[in-house]
């Protein structure tokens, strides 16, 4: 008999994954992770991961399983917390919950889990595991989720081939309803208990305030640029070669304060990120203002009126060799490559039509359709049909 460990995160989706794979024939045991420490952060007054850790014990014992808790919250401040703090301190925005996966769940975890006799480690995200070539050379596809409101494939883009050797994830042929249903049929304390929000693991965080722990506040103007700025109407449409053309629609636009009027104060650029709308402070406009670029060395936010901003689109993006992941390392390109892809740069945004052109210290990505919200430090996730082959980080 097969030992599965399960991320048990006192949520209904892990909870019924433990259930599938009991029903599947496995040993399953449960473990919670307990990954943060600092409850001065969260938003609300209950101790969020003392109830889930609760929940998921009640859901064990229903279930009739074994429970286990582990704290992982050390190496989750220096993997997670630090890098992000480091990010957004070189004005990037990262992407906890995809670190999270690659980091914590299916590194830290998965070796304790192993270390505990467990031949697989399962979790209660929605999609789908692959598998090519059966018996000689396997190889793994990371597959979306057959519920394509809640596919959360994007959050795994960062799996390597041995990661997903030992991954299970039992609910991805389920929907949602399907799993509170099953969760409500079972009577497990977590059938109707809300998704859980914010970072991966801390609860519902302020994230201004989280930052402002270790990133000093200080203070800057917001800086509002007009969509008919002469620098907006100038486009280059003839290049000598693709690449050419490639490194101009990825260049990015440089602004100074004399490009625009001042509007308002904020206290630090590296609080914002781009497409933001929110926490600008700024009324009176015509149309919502949104983050069109931050610069962290200056201290400065540029903004422009209305999400069809002109400063908020660009077709094409760039990833670096030491960012640039294949899942499908079988299907990877070499220098020169090109490949017709479904691409998004952000969870439940609809996959684009785009194009990968592999040259010699990296990858571009060009999109048919101009995407608003390229964000430095985001992942970049691309697709064939249901396949999630590769991602990277925006550079």
């Amino acid at each position: 008999m097969k030992r599965v460990i399960v991320g048990l995160s006192g949520g209904v989706d892990s909870s019924v994954a433990a259930y599938v794979l009991q029903q599947q024939g496995y040993e399953v045991i449960g473990l919670f992770m307990k990954n943060w420490h600092d409850d001065s952060v969260t938003i609300s007054d209950e101790c969020p991961w003392l109830d889930d850790s609760n929940d998921a014990m009640l859901v064990a014992e229903k279930l009739g399983i074994p429970f286990q808790t582990v704290d992982l919250s050390e190496q989750y401040k220096e993997r997670i917390v630090d890098y992000m703090f480091k990010e957004y301190e070189n004005g990037r925005t990262p992407n906890p919950d995809v670190l999270c996966n690659r980091e914590i769940k299916f590194d830290v975890f998965m070796k304790i889990a192993l270390d505990l006799g467990a031949d697989y480690v399962a979790t209660g995200h929605y999609c789908r595991k692959g598998i090519i070539n059966e018996g000689e050379n396997e190889t793994y596809q990371l597959l979306a989720g057959l519920d394509g409101n809640k596919d959360q494939s994007y959050f795994l883009c960062q799996l390597s081939q041995d990661q997903l050797a030992k991954a299970l994830f039992p609910i991805g042929e389920l929907t949602k309803p399907e799993v509170r249903k099953i969760a409500t049929e079972l009577d497990l304390v977590t059938a109707d208990k809300k998704d859980s929000q914010g970072l991966c693991f801390i609860g519902k965080v302020r994230l201004p305030e989280f930052l402002q722990q270790q990133l000093k506040p200080k203070e800057g103007v917001i800086v509002e640029v007009d969509r008919a700025h002469e620098m907006y109407m100038a486009s280059q449409t003839e290049f000598a070669t693709k690449l050419e053309e490639l490194q101009y629609l990825t260049t990015k636009k440089v602004y100074h304060v004399s490009d625009g009027k001042i509007v308002g104060k904020h206290q630090g650029a590296h609080y914002f990120t781009k497409g933001q709308r929110k926490g600008l402070g700024v009324g009176g406009t015509v149309e919502p203002l949104f983050v069109i670029d931050t610069d962290v060395n200056e201290n400065v936010i540029y903004t422009g009126q209305g999400h069809s901003h002109p400063g908020l689109f660009k077709s094409a993006l760039f990833v670096t060799n030491e960012e640039e992941h294949w899942i499908r390392e079988d299907l990877k390109l070499q220098a020169g490559d090109t490949l017709e892809v479904m691409a998004r740069i952000r969870y439940r945004q609809p996959l684009q039509k785009a194009t990968l052109y592999k040259i010699d210290n990296g990858l571009y990505v060009e999109f048919e359709a101009p995407q608003s919200a390229i964000t430095e430090g985001q992942f970049v996730a691309w697709y064939h049909e249901d396949d999630l082959l590769g991602s990277g980080v925006i550079s």
